[in-house]
């Protein structure tokens, strides 16, 4: 974390907003554990009914309306491959 980020204490929730990746343009709440932001994101994601672990990173937070949005942007080095259309045969 940065000395330009906010802090929070342990157990404040903030939004997570996902850009990129399966998981673009989803929200979802967090509850920080350590009294931070996570830096990095593994969400579980079923991507046409195959789940694959996709990797977010932290890329910014904004203060709106008191509470915390912090975007993760997705991090297709760490995640694991998705396959492509045309890669899975019969399954479409």
């Amino acid at each position: 974390m940065t000395d330009a980020e906010p802090t929070i204490t342990r157990g404040d929730e903030y939004i997570v907003i996902f850009q990129g990746g399966p998981n673009d343009g989803q929200t979802d709440t967090r509850i920080s554990t350590d009294g931070g932001f996570d830096a990095e994101i593994t969400v579980l994601t079923a991507v046409d009914g195959k789940e694959t672990l996709i990797d977010y990173t932290r890329a910014s937070v904004a203060e709106v309306g008191g509470q915390y949005h912090v975007t993760y942007v997705y991090d297709p080095k760490d995640s694991e491959p998705i396959e492509a259309p045309e890669d899975r045969g019969d399954r479409q």
